[in-house]
C-alpha cells in the first residue's frame, strides 16, 4: 500500500503545481525553458505511474475487501467511464461545445472515470486507487474553473460537428481499451 500511495503523491504533486504555486511554476519555466520543464514534468509524472501501478498490483494482491459491489455497479462503471472517455477526448479536440460548456471536460472526464470505478469496485486497493483520482479531479476542476474565471478566461463556442467527433473518439477509444486492452493490462475483462 506504501508504494500505492506514494506514487499517488508523486503524480498529484505534478498535477497539482499549476494549482497551488502556479507563480512558482511561471517562474521555473522562465529559469529552464519550457522544454526542460516539460521534460522534468514527464518524468515525475512517469514515476508517480509507475508507483501507482506496482503499489496498486501489490495492493490489490493482498485481497482486502471493504465492501462487495452489487452487479448493477458494473453497469454504472461502464456507463460513466465511456462519458469519461468522451469529455477526456473532448479536452484535447478543440472547437467543441463540450469544453465550452465545461472549460475543463478532460478533468472532469478523469473524475467520472474514477467514480465509476470506485463504484464498481470494493477492495481497499480501489477504494484508495480511485477515490484518491476522484477527489484529485473534483478539486482541479473546481478549482480550474474558478481561476479561469478570476483570469476571465472565454472558451469560444464550438460545433456540433467537433462534439461528435468528441463524442465517437471517446466512445471509440473507451470501447477499444475496455475490449482488448483492459484485461491484458489491468487483469479484469469488463465486459467478460
Amino acid at each position: 500500500m506504501a508504494a500505492l500511495i506514494a506514487g499517488l503523491v508523486v503524480f498529484f504533486t505534478g498535477h497539482s503545481v499549476s494549482l497551488v504555486a502556479p507563480s512558482w511554476r511561471m517562474r521555473q519555466i522562465a529559469r529552464m525553458g519550457i522544454g526542460p520543464w516539460k521534460l522534468a514534468y514527464s518524468a515525475i509524472s512517469i514515476a508517480g505511474f509507475v508507483l501507482i501501478v506496482w503499489g496498486f498490483g501489490m495492493a490489490r494482491a493482498q485481497g482486502i475487501v471493504v465492501w462487495q459491489p452489487p452487479v448493477w455497479t458494473r453497469h454504472v462503471a461502464v456507463a460513466l467511464t465511456i462519458l469519461g472517455f468522451v469529455l477526456i477526448a473532448a479536452g484535447y479536440i478543440p472547437g467543441t461545445a463540450i469544453k465550452t460548456a465545461l472549460w475543463h471536460p478532460m478533468t472532469a472526464g478523469v473524475a467520472l472515470w474514477a467514480l465509476g470505478h470506485l463504484i464498481a469496485n470494493g477492495g481497499v486497493a480501489d477504494v484508495v486507487l480511485f477515490g484518491a483520482f476522484f477527489v484529485w479531479a473534483s478539486i482541479a476542476f473546481v478549482a480550474r474553473r474558478r481561476r479561469d474565471r478570476d483570469a476571465g478566461v472565454v472558451y469560444a463556442g464550438g460545433s456540433v460537428a467537433r462534439n461528435a467527433i468528441a463524442v465517437a473518439a471517446g466512445i471509440v477509444v473507451s470501447l477499444l481499451f475496455a475490449l482488448y486492452l483492459h484485461g491484458p493490462l489491468i487483469g479484469v475483462r469488463p465486459f467478460g
